[in-house]
């Protein structure tokens, strides 16, 4: 397996997104510009949700055609349905994120249809998006946990992969929503999803709610995954799941596989500075301790 790992930075979408500040989009703009000067190859720039329902995306298609647009580096943004996905592309879009759930709870409270009306939801959206050669990267959400249901059957998070590879996705991103999810969790649940979905093709995305996120991901990392979604100064959270903290923070995890020899192409340094600028902007604390460790250093 290779020593390359990919990171897949949120911030700038889930991050922002259950932030309760609502940052202007040049400050966005800013954003998503500093991370790409860090190195980062993919980077979440917004979602094509109804401002109605997430006024922090409000003005993704001015950040989209506004931000500094780096050879090599991916900015994927997140359509809801056919309407986004055909704003997305007006703006520029070269790859888009689906959402789904492995919870049929979660999914009547996020979406407001069940798991299998959501497959049904984006089977046309994929489609289109194949036709015009974007990318497809799909969220599952509540894969180690829901925070109505409780536990999630691994079987059940292997049907909704298997649905998604039928529509051609790129990539599978495995969510713990709630960060319930323990090493021996996410290591069983990955090596059940490999029988189905090869492992190049799955990510994962874990929240810090419980402390457990860079174990998880050390466990993932064991079971073959090599990329990971990561938020830097761990912005965001969940609406959906009550007391869910943040992603776990880009710079912790860049810390620990700088540690492990794992290669990312990212400045961890400039990272760090970057992180307690958006936290700045926030108003916020870092949730980083690596970052804020690293900025430390430097006063």
């Amino acid at each position: 397996m290779t020593d390359f790992v990919s990171i897949v930075e949120v911030g700038p979408r889930d991050g922002l997104q259950n932030e309760t500040q609502t940052l202007p989009t040049a400050l966005r703009i800013e954003f998503i510009n500093r991370l790409s000067d860090c190195g980062i190859p993919v980077i979440e720039a917004g979602s094509f949700v109804s401002p109605k329902w997430v006024p922090q995306m409000a003005g993704s298609a001015e950040v989209l055609t506004g931000i500094n647009l780096l050879p090599g580096t991916r900015y994927p943004v997140l359509v809801p349905n056919l309407q986004g996905f055909q704003l997305a592309v007006a703006a520029g879009a070269k790859e888009i994120v689906l959402f789904t759930a492995a919870s049929e709870s979660f999914s009547q409270r996020n979406t407001n249809c069940s798991m299998a009306e959501s497959i049904a939801r984006l089977k046309p959206v994929a489609e289109q998006a194949r036709t015009a050669g974007l990318r497809v990267r799909a969220y599952v959400s509540c894969v180690l946990g829901c925070p109505y249901e409780g536990d999630i059957k691994a079987s059940a998070v292997a049907t909704v992969c298997e649905q998604l590879m039928q529509l051609d996705c790129d990539e599978i991103s495995l969510g713990d929503t709630i960060g319930a999810g323990t090493p021996s969790q996410a290591s069983n649940l990955i090596k059940l999803l490999t029988t189905v979905t090869p492992v190049e093709q799955l990510a994962v995305h874990f929240h810090d709610t419980y402390g457990q996120a860079l174990a998880n991901i050390l466990a993932s990392l064991d079971a073959g995954i090599r990329t990971i979604d990561t938020a830097v100064a761990g912005l965001g959270g969940c609406p959906y799941a009550p007391g869910a903290s943040g992603n776990v923070a880009s710079e912790d995890v860049l810390y620990m596989l700088e540690g492990l020899g794992l290669e990312t192409g990212i400045n961890l340094q400039t990272l760090a500075v970057t992180g307690e600028w958006i936290s700045k902007q926030l108003h916020r604390p870092n949730n980083s301790k690596a970052g804020v460790a690293l900025c430390n250093q430097n006063k």
